[in-house]
């Protein structure tokens, strides 16, 4: 695609040296490097092979391509803060994306009636909506339960699903197979990961007592608290493990429309060379 090369084309030698001379200019690199991984992202999910997909996906595909998507809008979101210099939303924003990434990397590793177990564990809630209305519940006497009803009923009919066809997911805990995501992490990554990114990652999302003293709160000499009201500044190194989820799963969705050819393979490649430059030379520059 022209749009990759123009992306790309920018990274000879020279660029490169300069911009791994300094802290500020290595901070400055990296933002730009990153940004355009996310647009390179963007890019591998809009490439298509023609014969195998003459119009769109298929509902196997669909769903994998679903996540690939939501991970460089999530990666672009992530950027437009550390621009911001927003660290405190950039920790919320991560954790679905890594989510997104590892799910993806899981679902291309599986079999069609997973990728349909992973598509029914979505209907948990949306069921439940049904029985409420089915109980009495005065919130569908609403227009906005009126809409919301419709919608659950719209997306049952897309997948020809009948509320009675859930019985392996309810057996299942609505889990795909029955397995915790750390399981599916696991299984894709390695399970010694998880504490350090995902793992605390989730205190962003459920608000817990150490996400407060990292973010909204401030110790005072005599041991007592006091809000911290301001944004805490970003570290844009924190990008380059992020990395290390999301270039997989982009590489397989290619091998798996067929449209995996020698280009694409080293412009992954690459994306992977760079950003292990990175995380090694902000390790010798920064210190702690």
């Amino acid at each position: 695609m022209e749009e990759l090369q123009a992306i790309t084309e920018k990274y000879d030698a020279e660029y490169i040296k300069n911009g791994f001379s300094t802290v500020d200019d290595l901070n400055r690199f990296a933002l730009t490097f990153y940004k355009d991984v996310a647009e390179i992202y963007d890019c591998i999910t809009r490439i298509k092979n023609t014969e195998r997909n003459p119009t769109g996906y298929s509902i196997d595909d669909a769903p994998i391509l679903g996540l690939l998507v939501r991970v460089w809008k999530l990666m672009k979101e992530v950027i437009r803060y550390y621009e911001e210099d927003n660290a405190e939303v950039i920790s919320v924003l991560e954790r679905p994306l890594i989510e997104a990434a590892v799910t993806a990397s899981f679902l291309m590793g599986s079999t069609p009636d997973i990728v349909e177990d992973y598509r029914k564990c979505s209907y948990k809630d949306r069921l439940r909506l049904l029985r409420e209305m089915e109980a009495g519940s005065p919130f569908f006497d609403t227009k906005a339960g009126k809409r919301l009803l419709q919608s659950v009923r719209e997306k049952l009919a897309l997948e020809g699903l009948r509320p009675d066809d859930f019985d392996a997911q309810k057996k299942n805990r609505w889990k795909i197979q029955g397995k915790t995501f750390h399981a599916i992490f696991s299984e894709v990554e390695h399970a010694d990961l998880y504490a350090c990114t995902y793992g605390m990652m989730s205190e962003s999302v459920h608000g817990s007592w150490n996400e407060s003293l990292d973010w909204s709160l401030t110790r005072k000499d005599d041991g007592t608290f006091a809000p911290y009201p301001f944004s805490h500044p970003a570290d844009v190194r924190y990008l380059s493990p992020t990395l290390r989820f999301t270039n997989r799963p982009y590489r397989l969705w290619l091998q798996r429309i067929d449209a995996y050819d020698e280009n694409l393979q080293a412009q992954l490649d690459w994306v992977d060379r760079v950003n292990g430059a990175l995380f090694r030379k902000f390790d010798t520059l920064y210190d702690g």
